[in-house]
């Protein structure tokens, strides 16, 4: 504000000199003295104004700051007040909470307190019942003269033998209780869906040997320095065994889909004549193409042929995989269709949904397929690649346990496993080399012989029936019922067979007099 004072003196002096100036060239230093002092009077006035002014503005300045302050800390303190009405608040609610827990704390430490006195007695309990306890067993044991290890071992014994004899005796009422009512009955559905299920007895065999023309041939399939021959297995994933067998290469891979695709792409190469690598690959693309057309077309006609429409398309390839597939000699594309319609035969009778029964039949052995590449039993495999492609749980039930890899709990489950043991058992449907046969046999025998009590064993009927002749004085006939359990039960778990085996115990009684 006197900064502001200061420049309105300077610019009225300034004007008063340019007044008295303009007045000394005009004429009279009198009229410019005048002048002069008019000027500093209006100047003082002016200045006295501007001060009045200025210190009007300066006090309402100060009293609006006055008013902001006081508005200010009106506004503080009533925000303290605030926080301090939420601060008695909090400390209530701590005070309140602090006040709860000591008073849990009191009764956890009663509570403690008082578990401990019972612990006390109940320790001191248990030592007078462990010391009364050790005088019976002692005065017991005296009696008896047995130890207590003694009369616990003649007990199990005493018991295990009656429970055993017991149990055989369930065991051998209960079966023929069942059988008499069951047996005529499950005859007559196998009997009839046998009938009405026309399969050809012979099956498609895998072809893994390719003719050739002339041995010349063989030659120019190995190329120079073996070129050929290499490209073709790289190519293919086959082994390609050339040896002395006049007209004749033999194809050798565990992959039944990968060996016919070399066979196609062999029999393309020696019908075309030009065998060099770039026409190899060439060939086996082709032929690549052409198989697995041929496997998508097998399963969707199995699928056509059994009336099931809705399978997903990775499961109708790998369905159609097993065209190339055997087991025993028989195809198991074709055993698969047998069996969906046996499946099928055996639920209309029984009552049981039909279209679920044939789809279980169709795809209980799709684990046959990639068995070669998953690690397992087909039958779980199978299992597993049902479930992932949303097939519902009673159809991958049936599959997992169709060789008994787990216990069958439905209806549909025992369907497809006497299914599967119709279709494997018929004959002509399967078959195995001579020393495959003998060692099956051998095996059968083994089996039965290692069971005590066991004379002598025969196996029959092509190794589906075992004949095991037993000593009468060490097996009863109670344990003779039981020793069949047993024997069947260890084949199935250390035995391949094509079909079911039959145990049958026999025990002879003879009476022996003479004549004098």
């Amino acid at each position: 504000m006197e900064i502001v004072i200061g420049i309105i003196g300077l610019v009225i002096g300034a004007l008063g000199a340019v007044f008295a100036m303009r007045s000394a060239k005009s004429g009279s230093l009198k009229e410019a003295d005048s002048k002069i002092e008019s000027a500093h009077a209006e100047a003082e006035r002016l200045i006295g104004d501007a001060k009045r002014a200025a210190e009007t503005l300066k006090k309402e300045a100060l009293i609006e700051a006055k008013e902001e302050i006081i508005q200010n800390k009106q506004a503080a303190e009533a925000e303290e007040k605030q926080r301090k009405r939420e601060l008695r608040t909090l400390e209530n609610r701590v005070m309140q909470r602090e006040e709860s827990l000591d008073r849990r704390n009191d009764a956890l430490d009663k509570r403690e307190h008082q578990l401990s006195s019972q612990q006390g007695q109940i320790e001191k309990r248990s030592r007078e019942l462990d010391e009364l306890v050790a005088k019976q067993t002692f005065e017991l044991e005296r009696i008896s003269e047995l130890t207590r290890d003694d009369a616990h071992k003649e007990l199990l014994d005493k018991v295990r033998g009656e429970v055993t004899h017991e149990a055989a005796a369930i065991i051998r009422d209960s079966e023929q209780q069942v059988r008499a009512e069951c047996h005529k009955t499950a005859q007559e559905i196998i009997s009839l869906a046998i009938q009405r299920c026309a399969a050809d007895h012979t099956a498609e065999v895998t072809v893994t040997s390719v003719h050739i023309p002339s041995d010349d041939l063989k030659g120019r399939i190995i190329g120079r320095e073996g070129r050929n021959i290499r490209t073709f297995e790289q190519v293919s994933g086959v082994n390609l065994v050339i040896d002395d067998t006049p007209e004749t290469v033999v194809l050798s891979s565990f992959d039944p889909v990968r060996r016919e695709t070399a066979r196609v792409a062999l029999e393309n190469l020696i019908a075309d004549g030009r065998i060099h690598p770039a026409r190899i690959e060439e060939m086996y693309r082709k032929a690549s193409d052409l198989v697995s057309q041929r496997v998508r077309e097998a399963g969707e006609q199995a699928a056509f042929d059994t009336g099931i429409h809705d399978l997903h398309p990775e499961l109708v390839k790998t369905l159609g995989a097993l065209r190339y597939r055997t087991s025993f000699g028989q195809n198991v594309l074709q055993h698969s269709i047998e069996v969906s319609e046996l499946c099928g035969i055996m639920a209309s009778e029984l009552g049981v949904d039909v279209r679920v029964a044939k789809r279980a039949g169709l795809l209980h052995d799709l684990g046959k397929a990639i068995d070669h590449e998953v690690e397992g039993p087909h039958a779980v495999i199978g299992a597993d690649l049902a479930r992932r492609y949303g097939e519902k749980p009673a159809i991958v039930h049936a599959i997992e346990a169709h060789h008994a890899d787990v216990d069958p709990n439905s209806v549909l489950a025992v369907l497809v496993q006497a299914a599967d043991a119709i279709s494997a058992s018929r004959p002509g449907a399967r078959r195995e080399s001579a020393e495959n046969y003998i060692k099956r046999l051998e095996k059968l025998e083994e089996i039965a012989n290692s069971h005590d009590g066991v004379e002598r064993t025969y196996a029959m009927q092509a190794g589906r029936e075992v004949h095991v002749m037993v000593q009468p004085d060490k097996i009863s006939d109670a344990q003779a019922t039981v020793l069949a359990h047993d024997i069947a039960h260890q084949i199935e778990d250390e035995m391949e067979y094509p079909g079911q085996v039959r145990v049958v115990v026999i025990r002879e009684s003879r009476a022996v007099d003479i004549a004098k």
